[in-house]
């Protein structure tokens, strides 16, 4: 048995210009509800599924420990990925902009469960948000130079 056993993603943290702001956009955006606040960290933690979404003031004391904030030439992540329970393209972009929010390209990309439909969002503070579908029955790989170190070669 391993010793560690990844589930999935746990939470993350992102240093924020406007604490409000990105609560505001999270909770519109995503659904996240806003589930632990503290105050000495300038730390706020969002729920988001079984996941926390952790949003720390840059002006606060663990937020100065990181630096300048992020902007167009520097970033706290390059990315993060919320994976969804459905993907209906057409529902997605209709919420979003009823919110306010620009709605991405769909495209098909890879991530933890396979290939399938994915839109890639920008929250207030410039970090990307990409919101992940399930996988596509199909999983056939159609780019020519990716390959796949980690999986096992099956024996003929």
């Amino acid at each position: 048995m391993a010793a560690i056993k990844t589930l999935g993603l746990d939470h993350l943290v992102l240093r924020v210009a406007n604490v409000k702001r990105s609560i505001t956009w999270y909770e519109a955006a995503l659904g996240c509800t806003l589930e632990r606040v503290l105050p000495r960290f300038g730390l706020y933690q969002l729920r988001t599924g079984r996941t926390l979404i952790d949003l720390v003031d840059i002006k606060g004391p663990v937020g100065k420990m990181g630096g300048a904030a992020a902007g167009a030439k520097r970033r706290n992540l390059d990315h993060f990925c919320v994976q969804l329970e459905s993907f209906d393209e057409k529902r997605i972009v209709t919420y979003l902009k009823k919110k306010r929010i620009k709605p991405g390209k769909v495209e098909r990309r890879y991530g933890a469960l396979g290939h399938g439909p994915s839109m890639y969002l920008t929250d207030p503070d410039g970090n990307t948000v990409e919101l992940k579908g399930p996988p596509d029955k199909d999983q056939t790989e159609r780019l020519p130079d990716a390959s796949y170190p980690g999986r096992k070669r099956r024996a003929r």
